[in-house]
């Protein structure tokens, strides 16, 4: 059951039209700016939820307000009942594209892959860790290049100009499937485990699934996260892993937590 009936109204000039998909929280809508005709995404979360998520995602898209590839947030708000954010509305998603152009070839992943790495280090020199990294976050818009969006779990990884301590957390964060392996261990993340969910997400391209994307963590968690967190940790030993997804990876799990990726060894594997 949907939110909000379709034509309803926002800001004095947004009308939603239809729902198109579930953020890591709050739900998305496609809508237009009645005034200009611009279609735009509107993301919505309840208040009574009290997480305020959607806020900290609005600050950080100001904070990001001048990088490319990065939405330009329109407008943030709220009424009695919700927060809002607009967005401008863009392609289909990296998981869409996934399910329209399989098998997708090497080149193509390679090209994506390059796309990704250079918006991570973006956000990164910037202070930020996504902490969500999974293909229905990385957006094709008209130019036909990636966006990232959905900075609901994103962090400074930075506090005080010294890098944060590394410490347990309370739970899993991230989506299940392309978490990092230190995330199965509720460790605090970091640069690092942004970059090996995106190994994880090549090794999805390539293979068209993910080895451990069958089991249910939830129905039995401690048993099934610790499955996960083997098939995943693990995974560089795989006999058959093509060559650029093994260097990839195996330099991503060698990373510790404070330690500044070197972004150009890892753009020379995509070259190579």
């Amino acid at each position: 059951m949907e939110l909000f009936q379709r034509n309803a109204i926002i800001a004095n000039k947004y009308i939603i039209q239809e729902k198109i998909g579930n953020g890591s929280f709050g739900t998305i809508y496609k809508g237009i700016n009645q005034r200009t005709n611009e279609k735009v995404a509107i993301k919505t979360e309840l208040i009574e939820q009290n997480t305020k998520l959607l806020k900290n995602e609005s600050i950080i898209y100001q904070y990001l307000k001048d990088v490319k590839s990065i939405p330009n947030i329109k407008w943030y708000g709220k009424d009695s009942t919700h927060y809002y954010m607009v967005i401008p509305l863009l392609g289909e998603s990296l998981e869409q594209y996934k399910t329209d152009c399989n098998p997708i070839s090497l080149e193509v992943i390679l090209q994506i892959g390059k796309q990704m790495l250079d918006l991570l280090e973006t956000i990164h020199l910037k202070g930020l860790i996504h902490r969500d990294i999974k293909p229905d976050n990385f957006l094709f818009g008209l130019d036909s290049k990636l966006y990232l969006i959905d900075f609901g779990f994103c962090k400074s990884y930075l506090k005080d100009n010294a890098h944060i301590s590394n410490k347990k957390t309370s739970r899993l964060i991230g989506s299940v499937n392309f978490a990092s392996f230190h995330s199965h261990e509720h460790g605090e993340l970091s640069r690092r485990d942004d970059l090996i969910s995106l190994g994880y997400i090549l090794y999805y391209l390539y293979y068209g699934d993910l080895d451990w994307s069958k089991i249910n963590i939830h129905e039995n968690y401690q048993e099934n996260n610790k499955k996960v967190f083997s098939w995943k940790k693990n995974i560089v030993q795989k006999t058959n892993l093509i060559n650029f997804l093994k260097n990839f990876l195996e330099y991503t799990y060698r990373l510790t937590f404070e330690e500044e990726p070197n972004y150009k060894f890892l753009k020379d594997i995509f070259v190579k």
